[in-house]
């Protein structure tokens, strides 16, 4: 077998597992992420254009609405980081669900290809053991066909075997 091209075997199976774990990060991945990052963006918009708001109001006030300027902005970044910690959070747990999945569809492929191998082989094992005796079926059939035949290879087995 060539080491350099993959069997046809193995390219069906890489695909049909390719295929069903996009499928099924496109199912039970994708969606929760992209719906959580977008709550969480929109959850951040809405606490961005609070701080503009505030900041606005501050510009009016006195020392101690700077104070609060501050805080709104540490606020935000506080925020932000924590957003940004939760989406890279989710997107490595996804990646090592995918990845476990994908590792668990290679070995089952693996283990159904070897049992099919050993099937095969016993079958072909099978087949020439039945194939032997169908030859020496019709050898001997032929050897015994003819009478002469017979009798000189019971004369050939006598002269054979010694007595004691």
């Amino acid at each position: 077998m060539d080491l350099v091209t993959p069997g046809i075997g193995l390219i069906f199976w890489s695909t049909i597992t390719f295929i069903l774990l996009l499928w099924l990060l496109k199912r039970f991945a994708w969606k929760p992420i992209l719906g959580a990052v977008k709550s969480r963006e929109e959850s951040i918009k809405n606490a961005l254009s609070a701080a503009e708001d505030a900041k606005k109001e501050m510009q009016n006030l006195t020392a101690d609405s700077e104070k609060l300027l501050k805080e709104a902005r540490a606020e935000r970044e506080a925020m932000l980081k924590e957003a940004r910690e939760i989406r890279e959070k989710i997107v490595a747990d996804a990646k090592e669900r995918a990845e476990a999945e994908g590792d668990k569809m290679i070995k089952q492929a693996q283990a159904t290809i070897e049992s099919e191998k050993k099937a095969a082989v016993a079958d072909i094992k099978s087949q020439v053991a039945e194939l032997s005796v169908a030859i020496a079926e019709k050898v001997i059939k032929e050897k015994f066909s003819d009478k002469a035949k017979q009798l000189e290879l019971v004369d050939t087995m006598l002269g054979e075997v010694k007595l004691n």
